[in-house]
């Protein structure tokens, strides 16, 4: 079928994903990606690294405490996880747990999750990690968490947390805006 009959908002795009051996793959992937570029000589403020992850605080916070983890190696979104990401998806929030542990965030004013495309900003996998409240009711309606019913882990929305991801991609199943 031509693309111009693609549901666009809906659609499956293929898997970026760019490992550490990056003379296997071409760096063009990398080059226009800001998040590949992650460092205090760039601008970002950040708070945790280790050698599979950068976590720093987003520069325009929706919510009392507002930050970014990502991993090194180039993932292009929550669309692009598989079953076998289940164990980055569970570190990435227990990595997140642990910061915000470390803010003195309560878990009851804790929520962390992922947009997805084509509602994001950046094609690189970015978990948003918040301490409450929002800034504003607005900023709030950026981030909804839409229950599923009966069959559907997750409803329709453009934002799924860490704990619909890991149970999506257990289920062998992709995460999208629709019911999945």
């Amino acid at each position: 079928m031509p693309d111009c009959f693609t549901f666009w908002p809906f659609s499956r795009r293929p898997a970026v994903r760019l490992t550490d051996d990056l003379e296997a793959n071409p760096a063009a992937y990398v080059k226009h990606c800001p998040f590949c570029h992650v460092s205090k000589e760039n601008g970002f403020n950040i708070i945790y690294e280790d050698e599979k992850f950068v976590a720093f605080k987003d520069r325009n916070p929706s919510s009392r405490h507002h930050i970014q983890l990502i991993p090194k190696t180039h993932i292009g979104s929550v669309k692009d996880l598989c079953s076998s990401d289940v164990e980055l998806v569970k570190t990435m929030a227990n990595l997140g747990d642990t910061i915000l542990e470390q803010l003195d965030v309560p878990p009851h004013a804790r929520k962390m999750g992922f947009h997805i495309p084509p509602l994001n900003s950046i094609d690189h996998l970015h978990l948003h990690i918040q301490g409450l409240p929002y800034v504003s009711r607005l900023r709030a309606c950026k981030y909804p968490v839409a229950q599923g019913n009966g069959k559907h882990t997750k409803g329709f929305s453009w934002f799924v947390t860490t704990e619909q991801t890991i149970n999506i991609l257990m289920g062998s199943n992709h995460v999208r805006v629709l019911p999945c």
